[in-house]
C-alpha cells in the first residue's frame, strides 16, 4: 500500500495538478489537508474517474480535511471526537477511516498564529484533544496512522534557521511538547528521506524564493504505532510536487507500506 499526506492548499486551485500527480504517483490513499471548499464542491467526480473513494469534512472555509482511497473507505468519523471548539464551532480539521484494514487520521492541526493569540491555547488544546480520541487504536494490534499538517516542527533541525523562528508558534517548547505527548500514546515519526539537499522539508512559503533557497521546515508529519511502522518500506518527501506553476506551498510525503511483512 502506497499512503501519503498532502496540504493541497485548496482542493479548487490545484485540482490539475492533484489529478496528474495521482495518476502519476500511484498512491492508494491520500491524506488531504487544507480543501478550502465545502463538502458540496468536493470534485467527487473526478477522482471517482481516477479510481478514488472520496471521504469530506469541510465547510467551504480555509480549513477542511479529506480521505482518498483505493481501497475501501469504512468506519468514517468525521471530525475530532471531543476536540475544542473554536469561536463556537468544531472546525473540519480531522477525518479518519479504515482503508483495508489500516486505520487512518487526516489531521489539520490549527496554525496557532501568534504566542500570546487565543488560536495558540486553542491549538494546544487540539493537542490535548487528538492524543485521547488516538490513544486506543495507537496501543492496539491494527496498523494505524496520524497523517497531515501538524504545523509544529519537532526539532530545530526540522527548521531551515531556529533563529528565524525564535519567539513564534511551530517552535515553541509548549507545541514540541503536544507532539511528545502524542507520540507518547505509541506513535512514532516516520522520518521521510529527502529527494534533493540534506533535509526532508515538506513546507516552503511562497516569499522571498523560499523554495529555491530550500528555506523550508518538516510540518508534515507521519506518525503511526508499531505495527504501521513495522510495514513501512520508505517514506519521502515528493519535492518535485512543489515545483512549478500553480504548485502548493507543501509537498506530499509519501509512505510505502508492505503489510506482509
Amino acid at each position: 500500500m502506497r499512503i501519503a499526506t498532502y496540504n493541497v492548499n485548496s482542493i479548487t486551485a490545484r485540482l490539475p495538478r492533484l489529478l496528474a500527480w495521482l495518476e502519476s504517483s500511484g498512491t492508494d490513499v491520500v491524506c488531504i489537508q487544507e480543501t478550502k471548499c465545502s463538502a458540496e464542491q468536493f470534485p467527487h467526480e473526478q477522482l471517482r474517474e481516477l479510481g478514488y473513494e472520496a471521504a469530506v469534512n469541510a465547510t467551504g472555509r480555509w480549513n477542511g480535511v479529506a480521505l482518498l482511497s483505493k481501497v475501501g473507505l469504512d468506519d468514517v468519523v468525521l471530525g475530532l471526537p471531543g476536540g475544542p471548539d473554536y469561536e463556537g464551532v468544531q472546525e473540519p480539521r480531522a477525518i479518519s477511516a479504515t482503508c483495508d484494514g489500516v486505520r487512518v487520521w487526516s489531521v489539520y492541526v490549527p496554525n496557532g498564529r501568534e504566542v500570546e493569540h487565543d488560536h495558540y491555547g486553542y491549538k494546544l488544546e487540539w493537542f490535548r484533544s487528538l492524543a485521547a480520541a488516538v490513544a486506543e487504536d495507537a496501543a492496539g494490534p491494527r496498523p494505524f496512522a496520524v497523517l497531515g499538517d501538524f504545523n509544529v516542527a519537532p526539532t530545530d533541525e526540522d527548521v531551515y534557521d531556529p533563529a528565524v523562528f525564535a519567539g513564534l508558534t511551530h517552535v515553541t517548547p509548549a507545541e514540541r511538547a503536544a507532539l511528545e505527548a502524542l507520540r507518547g500514546v505509541g506513535l512514532s515519526d516516520v522520518f521521510p528521506r529527502a529527494l534533493k539537499y540534506d533535509r526532508p522539508y515538506t513546507f516552503w512559503d511562497y516569499r522571498m524564493l523560499a523554495f529555491p533557497k530550500n528555506k523550508g521546515m518538516r510540518i508534515d508529519l507521519v506518525y503511526g504505532n508499531e505495527p504501521f511502522t513495522k510495514a513501512v518500506t520508505d517514506a519521502y518527501v515528493d519535492r518535485e510536487e512543489r515545483k512549478g506553476k500553480g504548485a502548493s506551498d507543501h509537498a506530499p510525503v509519501v509512505v510505502d507500506l508492505d503489510l506482509d511483512r
